[in-house]
């Protein structure tokens, strides 16, 4: 199936009246953020931003309780009391709001607003990558508990005017520069108010413990959302990350007898010809399968090497696996040589993984998939060495899937698992498997960098 564009309306990104914490009533703004639920790393990283603030968000995105329902039950009542407290408080009027990440060389800016929830068969919005049911499962039961979107997707679309801005000049100038050749009057809609917004007071600005700086300004004024929607009316957007929650909003939209504020979902959207995002790999962590089983297993099935440490050494090695290497004739015949490669780790070495025997290929990875599609390492992954070679079940209790090569391999050395660690998908796969409506495996892109959780929460019940 091929998705040649939007059908219909577009994106409609609606104001709202956000949810956010109140500066006097936490310890910092930056104490009470977490990284999206799925990049919070269990349970270390989990126990630091529990101990980081009493009312930081991760009580509400990943409460901790012995049962689901009891996890599900305690987030809607500490949802309510920090609320009755004045912990949480709604702004006063329905606003869209310019969001803006700078850090480790990055400049992002977009916009947060409740998007219009829309079929696949519009085209507009294009998931790129298949999604785990019992993770929607638990996200459904999450939100319907608490009544609440608790944190942005990260949708990333394309404007087509204007010029791409110098971020690194807006960069140097520090917060609020509007960098050279963006236009403050020029451009499309979106990108002239989002430019304009940055040079007026923020709302709020908190550094976060990764150094990055999180800046929040507020748009209000009816022209300017008119700007905005009149120029997002004929634009779709690819999920860059939050696959799982968009599945969880149009579910739960389902549900739903009469239409109402389940009908939106709050995302951030960046403009990637102004601001391009980073594409970086998800690894695994494989608990129960220690690092002498998993190379006992390949046999004949991939070269092996030792390659040396440390971890920065051994992931350019992966990077560089088979580059410029001449190709060799498939079991296909036709002159593609795989170019699969993959890093394990969990023994105290890291053993590098290259050359996927092409017949082995042939016979385990589907052949009803675009080439692009077969010739992923998350596919090539999933088929032949967790599916056909490893026989690992893909379920919580055997698979995690960890955004940090370093915390993934210190765990697998301390608990005696694998850690599989992967390279990043080239953006441009991303984009051509989901304009023909393909899906990825699951996990198989780190679009960032991801939007803060807790700056910015959509509570239902104010629309």
């Amino acid at each position: 199936m091929s998705i040649p564009g939007p059908v219909g309306h577009g994106l409609q990104l609606a104001p709202f009246r956000a949810l956010r914490y109140v500066p006097e009533r936490v310890g910092s703004l930056a104490a009470v953020t977490s990284p999206p639920y799925d990049v919070v790393v269990r349970p270390d990283g989990l126990r630091a931003l529990e101990t980081a603030d009493p009312h930081n968000i991760v009580r509400l995105i990943l409460p901790r309780a012995d049962t689901p329902e009891d996890r599900h039950r305690q987030a809607a009542d500490t949802l309510r009391r920090w609320q009755e407290e004045g912990v949480l408080a709604p702004d006063p009027e329905p606003a869209l709001y310019v969001y803006e990440q700078r850090g480790e060389g990055t400049l992002q800016r977009g916009v947060i607003g409740a998007l219009r929830l829309s079929p696949p068969e519009e085209g507009v919005v294009l998931p790129h990558e298949e999604v785990m049911p019992h993770v929607v499962e638990d996200r459904a039961a999450l939100m319907r508990a608490t009544g609440a979107n608790l944190e942005p997707l990260l949708l990333a679309y394309r404007g087509n005017g204007g010029g791409a801005p110098d971020a690194a000049a807006a960069l140097a100038d520090g917060p609020g520069a509007v960098p050279a050749g963006s236009g403050a009057g020029h451009g499309p809609g979106t990108a002239r108010v989002v430019e304009r917004a940055v040079t007026r007071p923020p709302l709020l600005a908190t550094t976060t413990e990764d150094g990055y700086r999180h800046t929040l300004w507020r748009i209000s004024d009816a022209a300017e959302l008119n700007e905005i929607a009149a120029d997002l009316a004929s634009r779709q957007a690819l999920i860059a990350d939050g696959h799982h929650r968009w599945a969880t909003y149009l579910r739960l939209q389902a549900e739903q007898r009469e239409p109402g504020p389940w009908d939106h979902g709050l995302v951030l959207l960046v403009d990637t010809a102004r601001y391009p995002l980073r594409v970086r790999a998800i690894h695994r962590l494989l608990h129960r399968l220690a690092p002498e089983a998993a190379l006992a297993a390949l046999g004949d099935a991939f070269r092996v090497r030792t390659v040396e440490g440390p971890l920065d050494r051994a992931l350019a090695a992966l990077d560089a696996a088979d580059a410029g290497e001449p190709s060799a004739p498939s079991a296909g015949g036709d002159g593609h040589h795989p170019r699969n490669a993959f890093l394990l780790a969990g023994d105290g070495r890291f053993h590098l993984l290259d050359r996927p025997d092409p017949a082995l290929l042939a016979r385990t990875v589907p052949a009803d998939r675009p080439q692009a599609w077969r010739e992923l390492d998350a596919t090539v992954l999933h088929a032949l060495l967790l599916d056909h070679l490893w026989q690992v079940p893909d379920s919580p209790a055997h698979i995690g899937y960890i955004h940090d090569a370093a915390a993934a391999v210190e765990q697998a050395e301390r608990h005696g698992g694998t850690a599989v660690l992967l390279r990043p998908v080239r953006e441009e796969v991303v984009h051509q498997l989901a304009r023909q409506g393909v899906a990825m495996p699951h996990k198989s892109t780190s679009f960032g960098p991801k939007p803060a959780t807790g700056l910015v929460l959509r509570a239902l019940d104010l629309g």
